[in-house]
């Protein structure tokens, strides 16, 4: 059955066209096929087009929505097309996907439905949080506007900066029940190497000059408490990895696998020490039944008090020690000879076993410090050049100082205090002149693209150790992401549970970012960027209403086959006008 259009010529030469209603049949002699008029439209300059309007609206509840805007676009006689609106859908669309893969989703309903709440709408507002975050950061507020204007999520057309905060709150309370969840359902997936779980920290500030009234009042946890600190998003003064002593903080810790995949994010205090956070990580991780761990951390870890924490239960760490300011047993390692063994084209190694105080050689006993020495020959490299850097603008800076006041070089050295890497190659004179001090740098030569690894694991070989160790890298990557790609600040936020709930939005923003990046082998920034092409175009049109999302680059092609995902619906929506 089709319409069709025939025309007849006028005496004056004038065409006149005729639309009718036809279908095929076939002659009952010869077989070939021939048109029946069914009904007959009158002339096409006069028919009534609402009328067939309604006859493809009829016949359009019966299709797909593909089939239909197909229908509708090939049946339209005239009219004009209005594109209404365009938003982004690539990014948002493929962070969904790797959301729902990861069980993230799920988890998130399965326990909001436990607390009475209305489990896809909660989990919808959360997941656009959570992409805003990895998306276009901002502030909650810029969140609502975000998601109603620029961009199409799934079963999320927009949310209240009230529907955000509340979202926030149940994701805080339901943490520990959600985090369990995700991590099996991660750890399963993407079959985690559990063995070696990196455990690192950092810091983020408020530009604000008080601290939370609240933590004035409480004793700050020492390092010699075996008690556990309580995790809590209260600002506080304390050592900042900003270099922003002068701003109250909070601390945050992360625990990543070798593959970079965050497990699990913990905020605390910003006056809480490296040393006590260790015991509340070791014990959240160890109630979740995994394997053997082996802990590497830096080192803010490395107390003795922290390394026998660890070895509890069979437990092992590795971490790094100080090169500069040691203790007695690391100094004896840098200064025991040997030779090196290359485990790589860049990467040497040399394992030393100290007795405790680092007086002797080590004999295996129990006690004895396995310690191994990692050097890098093109870090080395790089290490001689930035030193050489700052000893030419150190010697700049001192250039004349004789001559100057006593006050002006004082003033000078107490402006180096923030900048040790010039301090260092700094001394002063029995009569307080200022020169380079030659005996620094030939110490630091010594250390140039090295760094120590101490570890109470014996069943580990050194390129082990060495590997392991410089996957700590990846965690450093990780709060350059925090701090960068997903902008954890500034923290629009003062509550010390919005805090938290805020920074457990950016552990799983980094999250989705690491399932990409490991399995495209791209920046999530250049997929990012790609996938944004991709937008979902709304038109109108005489027949009605369609949202279709534009063509597929093969830049957006290979994204989708490198995570193994499917190519987002070509129409998502179809309105048909109400038909009368």
């Amino acid at each position: 059955m089709f319409l069709r259009e025939t025309r007849r010529t006028n005496r004056d030469g004038s065409v006149v066209s005729y639309l009718q209603l036809a279908h095929n049949e076939r002659h009952p002699v010869s077989g070939n096929p021939v048109a029946k008029v069914i009904h007959s439209f009158g002339r096409a300059d006069t028919v009534d087009r609402a009328a067939l309007a309604r006859l493809v609206s009829s016949i359009s509840r019966f299709l797909t929505p593909e089939q239909a805007v197909t229908a509708t676009t090939t049946a339209q006689v005239g009219g004009g097309v209005e594109v209404l609106d365009s938003r982004r859908l690539g990014a948002a669309w493929t962070l969904d996907r790797i959301w729902e893969r990861l069980g993230i989703g799920a988890a998130i309903r399965r326990v909001a439905v436990g607390r009475r709440l209305d489990g896809e709408q909660v989990e919808r507002v959360v997941f656009a949080l959570v992409a805003q975050r990895a998306c276009e950061p901002g502030s909650k507020l810029a969140a609502t506007r975000w998601v109603a204007e620029r961009v199409a999520i799934a079963g999320c057309p927009g949310f209240t900066d009230d529907a955000a905060y509340a979202a926030m709150d149940f994701l805080l309370d339901a943490l520990p029940e959600i985090a369990a969840e995700i991590f099996s359902a991660v750890a399963h997936l993407l079959n985690l190497d559990l063995d070696l779980v990196f455990v690192d920290t950092t810091s983020t500030y408020w530009e604000t000059e008080t601290a939370d009234d609240d933590l004035e009042l409480a004793d700050p946890v020492t390092d010699d408490e075996q008690a556990n600190p309580a995790e809590a998003g209260t600002r506080a003064f304390g050592h900042s990895k900003d270099h922003r002593g002068d701003l109250p903080q909070v601390v945050i810790a992360m625990a990543v696998t070798r593959d970079g995949v965050p497990v699990r994010c913990w905020t605390f205090p910003g006056d809480t020490a490296d040393t006590a956070i260790i015991r509340t990580v070791k014990d959240d991780l160890g109630g979740w039944g995994l394997r053997r761990l082996v802990w590497v951390a830096d080192r803010g870890f490395a107390s003795a008090a922290n390394r026998a924490y660890l070895t509890r239960g069979g437990g092992h760490y590795i971490h790094a020690e100080k090169l500069r300011h040691t203790n007695a047993e690391a100094a004896a390692a840098l200064a025991r000879p040997g030779r090196y063994r290359t485990v790589a084209d860049n990467l040497r190694v040399k394992e030393v076993a100290v007795a405790p105080g680092g007086e002797g050689d080590g004999d295996g006993g129990a006690r004895t410090q396995r310690f191994v020495i990692c050097h890098n020959p093109e870090q080395a490299d790089r290490d001689q050049q930035v030193r050489a850097n700052l000893v030419t603008h150190l010697q700049q800076l001192i250039d004349g100082s004789d001559t100057w006041t006593g006050r002006r070089r004082d003033e000078l050295v107490g402006s180096l205090k923030t900048k040790p890497g010039l301090r260092r190659y700094l001394r002063r004179t029995p009569s307080g002149l200022l020169r380079i001090d030659h005996a620094a740098i030939k110490r630091e030569t010594h250390l140039d693209g090295k760094w120590l690894l101490r570890t109470s694991d014996l069943t580990l070989t050194s390129d082990d150790l060495a590997a392991a160790y410089k996957q700590l890298l990846a965690v450093e990557r990780g709060w350059r992401d925090f701090k960068g790609a997903l902008r954890l600040r500034p923290v629009f936020h003062h509550r010390e549970d919005r805090i938290r709930a805020h920074i457990q939005l950016c552990w799983l923003a980094l999250l989705l970012l690491r399932v990409i990046e490991n399995a495209t082998g791209d920046t999530w920034r250049n997929a990012r960027h790609e996938l944004d092409r991709m937008h979902l175009v709304t038109l109108a049109t005489d027949a009605g209403r369609v949202a279709q999302r534009t063509a597929t680059t093969p830049g957006q092609q290979i994204v989708l086959r490198a995570l193994d995902l499917p190519e987002p619906p070509r129409f998502l929506d179809f309105t048909l006008p109400d038909s009368r």
